[in-house]
């Protein structure tokens, strides 16, 4: 992982979600999936989310991508109603890499929010708070 280590507060924790992510492949048909939420492509009215934006990453494929969701997005205590409510269920293998994928993604959020920090071109500071959420989030629910 080549993400800077004092932007991770546990990197050996992340480093086992990430290990553990290594899970069989996704073996049912493709299924459409947004294939990038995240806080910014995620419109939300009173704690609520009402919308969903930016779908240029549309695909079709395992639906572990947008399982991550769970933990990228929502608050603490809630990916197991998430997970109960997404059709079709998914199983432990879907989960495992689900939790791969939001590892990704909370790297991605992690840098994008340190370059805006320091005023890089592109960064986003607002991007880094929910990153490291996602990461404790993760690293919070790693032994279940």
């Amino acid at each position: 992982m080549l993400v800077a280590p004092r932007l991770i507060p546990d990197p050996d924790a992340v480093r086992a979600v990430w290990d553990d992510a290594a899970a069989p492949n996704w073996s049912g048909p493709a299924l459409w999936l947004h294939g990038d939420l995240h806080p910014a492509n995620v419109l939300t009215a009173d704690g609520t989310i009402c919308g969903v934006i930016d779908f240029g990453d549309l695909f079709a494929g395992d639906p572990a991508c947008d399982l991550a969701a769970a933990w990228i997005l929502l608050p603490d205590d809630t990916t197991d109603l998430f997970h109960a409510a997404y059709q079709p269920a998914p199983d432990a293998a879907a989960l495992r890499r689900a939790r791969g994928w939001a590892v990704l993604r909370a790297f991605s959020g992690l840098l994008i929010g340190e370059a805006g920090v320091r005023g890089r071109p592109g960064g986003k500071p607002t991007w880094g708070p929910p990153a490291h959420a996602a990461l404790r989030r993760l690293i919070a629910t790693a032994h279940r």
